[in-house]
């Protein structure tokens, strides 16, 4: 009898813990996908947050690449036009660019140009916080206008060029930016820029371009029996550093590009990415410098400099998909264009003083070409037209605001402003004063 009850009892008890036990599984499974999703959720603005100021770091690089490539009588000035060009993208971007560039576009060419506050803490409902992202976009935008700065430095004056650059980063990048990025009428054809070769990098050159055909080149640059002039810039440390700087921030712009750090996969996709941007920037470097020396007999180092910027603006359209050979490859095709454009662009007489248009624009058509190389989802003739549109509209419309402001301000400074720099004309704060003033100083 005893052997009766003792199963029986257990078979009661099991029915009476079952639905207890099972809501306690289900609860466990709850919760254990409610913390999945939070980590998920942290890693990815983690994510944004860690590359977004990488990138804004990069505003250093500039700022210390252009003022060793410029004239000691013209550091101030750069210095002063890169903190003032980041701060104006932050506040237009804010303003216009993000709604512009990601709200309602829907397949068309831009989206609502009204600002909107950043949702609150616990409001977000994405996979990430909505600041995150908004911080993350806007320093890309603040990269673009950077391009602009170096080419044109040493006879622009300050306040045409930051009515330009609100003018860029508030309209221009954001309206060819949601053609791909905010999932615009490129974006449905098929078109891929990963982190932005063409997207910020042409797209800057391409305004570049439209200034410096306007602008003129500097005074003294080129002679009249079609000799090149050498400007040595002021210092080679200072621009040496810069590039270190803009390599490293690379890292973001790249790395940062894959949206998400929630998975596996994605953290071996983000890893993938840092490795192959690295060898794509020591790739154009060590073609340059082998380059310089077959054709000129001596390696110059603002060329090896330009080809380390020109690799990683190559693989930035496509930085997950090649294999370490292809992206070595794709690098050291950047830094060979450094080496022909550059005296190019002086047959041309177009005056590029930091080399802004080889690299960014030139190396970032390169790389967005490229892309179906390795990446099976995009085709050459989609690349193609979006190189084409984007350029077209970048370079007219900034041609159209250049030749305004030419108009009616004014965007050059006179012959005396410019012999005697900008420094001391429009910032009166000399980088190196002590230089101009001897031993009476002493």
């Amino acid at each position: 009898m005893k052997k009766q009850i003792i199963p029986l009892f257990l078979g009661l008890l099991g029915l009476m813990t079952g639905p207890l036990l099972a809501q306690d599984t289900a609860s466990s499974e709850a919760v254990a996908y409610a913390k999945a999703s939070d980590m998920s959720y942290i890693l990815n603005t983690l994510l944004f947050l860690i590359g977004g100021f990488l990138v804004m770091w990069m505003a250093a690089g500039f700022a210390m690449l252009e003022a060793g490539l410029v004239r000691t009588k013209n550091v101030s000035m750069q210095c002063l036009k890169n903190i003032s060009l980041f701060s104006v993208a932050g506040i237009m971007f804010w303003l216009v660019g993000y709604n512009l560039m990601y709200d309602g576009v829907d397949g068309g060419f831009m989206g609502t140009p009204f600002p909107k506050d950043i949702p609150a803490p616990g409001e977000d409902a994405g996979d990430y916080a909505a600041a995150s992202d908004w911080f993350f976009q806007m320093v890309f935008c603040a990269t673009t206008a950077s391009i602009v700065s170096g080419t044109l430095a040493e006879r622009i004056k300050f306040w045409p060029f930051i009515i330009f650059t609100t003018i860029l980063t508030g309209i221009l990048y954001p309206i060819t930016g949601s053609w791909e990025w905010g999932a615009g009428w490129l974006d449905a054809k098929g078109f891929s820029d990963f982190a932005g070769s063409t997207l910020v990098h042409s797209v800057g050159g391409w305004a570049a371009l439209a200034g410096a055909l306007i602008l003129g080149a500097r005074k003294g640059k080129y002679a009249a029996d079609g000799r090149v002039i050498p400007m040595p810039g002021s210092s080679m440390p200072l621009a040496t550093l810069g590039t270190f700087i803009l390599w490293l921030g690379w890292f973001g712009f790249n790395g940062a590009s894959q949206l998400a750090m929630g998975t596996i996969e994605d953290a071996s996709s983000i890893s993938r990415i840092f490795a192959n941007t690295n060898i794509a920037a020591a790739a154009g470097v060590v073609a340059v410098i082998i380059l310089t020396q077959i054709l000129y007999k001596r390696m110059d180092i603002s060329m090896a400099l330009n080809g380390a910027l020109a690799g990683l603006v190559s693989i930035t359209a496509e930085p997950l998909t090649p294999n370490m050979y292809q992206a070595a490859l794709i690098g050291a095709v950047g830094g060979v264009i450094v080496v022909f454009v550059v005296p190019l662009l002086d047959k041309l007489k177009i005056d590029d003083v930091v080399g802004a248009i080889p690299v960014h624009l030139i190396a970032g058509i390169w790389g967005t070409l490229i892309v179906p190389l390795t990446n099976s989802d995009a085709t050459y003739g989609i690349q193609l037209l979006g190189v084409i549109a984007i350029g077209a509209f970048t370079f007219i419309a900034s041609g159209l605001v250049w030749y305004i402001l030419k108009l009616t301000i004014g965007i050059r400074v006179s012959d005396a402003e410019e012999a005697m720099g900008l420094d001391k004309v429009e910032v009166g704060v000399e980088a190196y004063p002590e230089f101009g003033q001897g031993s009476a100083r002493l």
